[in-house]
């Protein structure tokens, strides 16, 4: 066993697994792969995405159903139409080939331009590819929701908070979730300057949309997609048809107490309120600010709070709250125990293997996906990451994590 183990550490010394361009062409073939196989298979989500730019373009309801066109719903803003515009051009498995290439591209420049380690670094990528793959599969923006946080991030440290506004409102003008960034308003140097380039921003993104259609019509989509939102969300926790939700959305800690109790009838605030404590009580410990793990290690959070306590979370979110895992594993300036690295295997096992061919149909359909069990691991790592919070003093160690 332990011959086996020195083995596979070896192995992961080899050069190979520490070169940029393994993780680049890595990317590349799985964005080629899919798209080829999605020529011959269901593309729906992007048949969504390239709807929302043609019904914008016509003026049709964005967030109406169109069975001739695909079978679910559009649920992002009506400035998504100038994000997929270019790829909208494109014939439909070109273009959704470099969607894919964009989204992952967006992450890995997110990765590359942050001030991580190499190691971390390249930790992110590997940990994360499998997952990449997951959310790549249905085509979903959640690839560059993780890259817009991490890139807000890294522009608050680099008191870039001009840009770092950019990034929290693309998100938000597009599925929300971008809104999570003003979680590091208190490490901006400039907090003034971030709040008024948000506003700006804000409005820039909001009228924009308005060059390819009428104001009218631009303004009547943005209420829309606030009555979308509010339905989606009464639909993800069932209150409307008295069952428990679709097992392919909500996948989160909400979800997964929800459909372990089986009750529907008590309100999500009773689990999300202790969340948001559990999430601000390291915001109180001013004194660890000033250590970049600290900062890290909030910023894992925020990416694992973001899936965890949401109802729109599925499969496909989950490269977001990876992220987060790795950040928490990597970013730590203490070693990691064997327990924690019993952790991180548990997490890529049950989080990420679990949805795919590789792992075991019946475990899957009759136990982890019914209780939304994929949550599970990833909620144990965010209660353990808030615990340390607490707890740890995060000041520059000389130790460094191993894998």
């Amino acid at each position: 066993m332990f011959l086996f183990r020195d083995k596979v550490a070896q192995g992961l010394r080899h050069p190979f697994f520490h070169d940029y361009r393994t993780i680049l062409l890595l990317w590349v073939v799985i964005c080629l792969i899919l798209a080829i196989t999605k020529s011959y298979n269901s593309d729906g989500n992007y048949r969504i995405f390239i709807g929302v730019w043609n019904h914008t373009l016509a003026e049709l309801p964005l967030f109406d159903h169109y069975p001739e066109e695909y079978d679910d719903m559009n649920h992002y803003g009506p400035f998504f139409a100038l994000v997929i515009a270019p790829f909208a051009w494109m014939q439909r498995y070109v273009g959704m080939f470099f969607w894919m290439l964009f989204l992952s591209m967006f992450l890995y420049v997110s990765v590359r331009r942050s001030d991580l380690t190499k190691y971390q670094q390249l930790f992110v990528f590997w940990f994360c590819t499998h997952e990449l793959l997951n959310a790549l599969f249905l085509q979903q923006y959640n690839v560059a929701i993780a890259a817009g946080v991490l890139l807000t991030f890294t522009m608050i440290e680099r008191r870039n908070d001009f840009w770092a506004a950019f990034f929290i409102m693309l998100g938000t003008m597009i599925k929300l979730y971008g809104i999570v960034g003003l979680a590091f308003f208190f490490f901006s140097k400039n907090k003034t300057k971030l709040l008024l380039s948000c506003l700006f921003w804000g409005v820039v993104m909001f009228v924009a949309p308005m060059a390819v259609a009428s104001p009218e019509y631009i303004i009547s989509q943005y209420y829309e997609w606030y009555i979308a939102l509010v339905e989606k969300n009464a639909d993800n926790i069932n209150v409307l048809n008295g069952n428990m939700a679709d097992l392919s959305t909500n996948i989160s800690l909400l979800g997964m107490v929800r459909r372990t109790t089986q009750i529907i009838t008590y309100s999500d605030l009773w689990i999300i309120i202790p969340g948001l404590i559990a999430f601000g009580i390291p915001y109180l410990r001013i004194s660890q600010y000033k250590h970049v793990a600290f900062r890290q290690a909030l910023l894992a959070s925020v990416l694992m709070f973001t899936v965890l306590f949401s109802t729109g979370s599925e499969n496909s979110t989950y490269i977001i709250a990876f992220v987060g895992v790795a950040l928490w594993y990597c970013c730590a300036p203490w070693q990691r125990t064997k327990w924690d690295i019993a952790l991180m295997v548990i997490v890529f096992i049950i989080s990420s293997l679990s949805p795919g061919d590789l792992f075991p149909k019946v475990i899957y359909r009759e136990i982890i996906q019914p209780y939304a069990l994929k949550a599970l691991p990833v909620s144990i790592v965010w209660l353990k990451l808030c615990w340390e919070m607490y707890t740890r003093d995060y000041s520059p160690k000389a130790l460094s994590p191993t894998i």
